[in-house]
């Protein structure tokens, strides 16, 4: 069951400038960013897991030293500033100083680095907790597919397909592991109104069946299969996906990293000829803009980042990880935003986790409409919950003071809080300049922020008008030329915008302007209204109240 929406509506901006200040701190990385100047230093920014959970029986990891040979490759929206002296970027935007030792460490821009000593490793750590660098694909995995269990949870639907894709895997009793085939199938039947054809092909395949005989929910029936499992990892698997070739093997190799807990492939829509992805107007608009699918960069799975959460339709799990957070691996007692719940709680607890692109799981999505627009109601239903279990950490915008203001005097239309505008973002630019003075050229570095920040957060505000906040956008459209002008031009720029940046998401089709448009303005009204309605049936107001950029309590 996927999430509401944690991402920033924009993937390629960030949504405040990184704010740097404070000292240096050690080698060979120096990180700054953050409000008043925190470091960014990774230790000092998870704290104790307990503290940062709530939890006081959650654990994090034990080791987090990277093994000899592993490489990392700069992510390619980092950038270098004052000849490699800084880097912009990462998971929430930072920007991190780099001591002397590390940009003699740091290779050329294309280039991987190799970690070969303690200091190559301390830098290589540093670069990953912060989401400036990312493993690169290919790298020998340590964990194997016969260590591997996949747990399916399925109610009422044949599970032809996703067996055959599987292919083999070790028998249902755990022994007799076979290099190459997974370690273990459990399906749990969720209260099957006729479960027999069901068992039939599970055990056909190898597999284990458990069922419920009255329906528990797909989170009570993950962990259920979880609990089952005998292998140290487990990849849980909707029972409407198909993974592609070579799918496991991206998957496994994040595993050299002892600090990574969770791994989730890329969903894509199934091809017409398996399912109904792709047809229809729907079907063409969900190839490119599903909220299962989370894009073509890999990235760092963080709250509050450009990937904040993973789909639970396909994703690999430690088992030591998901077992240390308390509460299963899922909360039974949620039956939407689950995934979204599970990963701000292994987040807390200190473990990493990581989208892994180059592994695809093909998704049937639905395409019919009013099924298509329930189901995207729905999801917005789980911001409600999420946010009373986790507060601050799915807020509908995340802006700094200045922005806000800035976006709140366009809003006005008027032409002297348009200067105004201006001169609350010179002076937020002068500022940050003075923060910056180890920089060859802080006034232009700081021109550059300042930008890459307002413009995150004019993306937000647009989105915001016509997602989060659509209903009281259409209450002051009613009383308010003006603020039907700003709804109109935030609903063409925002989904222009939107149509351009994911038109080549998916090469096997190509979605219209028009129809985008049209189609992302009923997905999002669709968000917005089960957004709204799960907060009024919860009593709270959490999901709907914007944040600014200070550390989440």
């Amino acid at each position: 069951m996927t999430a509401p929406d944690t991402r920033p509506d924009h993937p390629d901006r960030p949504a405040r400038p990184p704010q740097p200040g404070g000292p240096e701190r050690g080698a060979p990385v120096a990180a700054q960013g953050g409000p008043a100047g925190r470091s960014c230093d990774p230790a000092e920014r998870s704290g104790d897991p307990a503290e940062r959970s709530g939890d006081p029986t959650a654990r994090g990891p034990a080791d987090r030293r990277l093994p000899d040979g592993f490489r990392v490759l700069l992510d390619r929206r980092t950038r270098r500033i004052d000849d490699g002296a800084a880097l912009l970027g990462g998971a929430p935007p930072r920007l991190v100083h780099l001591s002397a030792t590390a940009r003699a460490l740091l290779p050329p821009p294309g280039r991987p680095l190799v970690v070969e000593g303690p200091v190559h490793r301390a830098l290589a750590r540093t670069l990953l907790d912060a989401g400036l660098a990312h493993p690169v694909p290919g790298a020998a995995a340590s964990a194997r597919p016969e260590q591997v269990t996949v747990v399916v949870p399925v109610k009422d639907r044949p599970l032809d397909r996703l067996l055959a894709a599987l292919g083999p895997v070790c028998g249902p009793d755990g022994d007799g592991a076979v290099p190459g085939r997974l370690g273990g199938l459990v399906v749990v039947d969720d209260g099957s109104e006729r479960p027999e054809p069901l068992r039939r092909s599970v055990e056909g395949a190898g597999g284990r069946i458990l069922r419920h005989e009255h329906p528990q929910g797909p989170a009570a029936a993950r962990n259920a299969g979880l609990a089952a499992a005998r292998t140290p990892y487990v990849v849980f698997l909707d029972s409407d996906v198909v993974p592609g070739p070579g799918w496991l093997e991206p998957l496994l190799a994040h595993l050299a990293d002892p600090a990574v807990g969770l791994v989730a492939p890329r969903i894509i829509a199934l091809d017409s000829e398996h399912g109904t992805g792709l047809r229809g107007t729907v079907g063409r608009y969900e190839a490119v803009r599903s909220s299962l699918d989370l894009g073509t960069d890999p990235a760092l799975v963080v709250p509050r980042s450009r990937v904040a959460y993973v789909p639970s339709a396909a994703v690999l799990v430690r088992v030591d990880a998901v077992s240390a957070v308390g509460g299963g691996a899922f909360d039974a007692g949620m039956h939407v935003a689950e995934d979204v719940d599970l990963v701000l709680r292994l987040h807390a607890a200190g473990w990493a986790m990581r989208f892994e692109p180059t592994a695809r799981v093909a998704h049937d999505h639905r395409t019919r409409p009013g099924e298509w627009l329930r189901r995207k109601a729905f999801y917005g239903t789980g911001a409600a919950p999420l946010a009373q279990r986790h507060p601050g950490a799915v807020p509908p915008v995340v802006l700094s003071p200045w922005t806000a203001a800035v976006c709140l005097l366009l809003l006005a239309q008027r032409r002297g809080a348009t200067a105004v505008a201006g001169v609350v973002s010179v002076v937020a630019t002068e500022r940050l300049s003075r923060k910056l003075t180890r920089l060859e050229h802080p006034r232009r570095s700081a021109a550059r922020l300042t930008t890459l920040g307002l413009a995150g957060a004019l993306w937000q505000t647009a989105s915001a008008l016509t997602r989060h906040f659509w209903p009281v956008a259409a209450v002051a459209c009613v009383v308010s030329s003006r603020a039907r002008r700003a709804v109109a031009i935030a609903a063409l720029a925002e989904g222009l915008a939107d149509w351009w940046s994911h038109r080549d998401r998916d090469p096997r089709v190509r979605v219209p302007v028009v129809v985008h448009l049209v189609a992302h303005r009923l997905d999002d009204l669709a968000y917005g209204a089960g957004l709204w309605w799960g907060a009024w049936r919860h009593r709270t107001s959490a999901p709907l109240r914007p944040a600014g950029p200070g550390r989440r309590r």
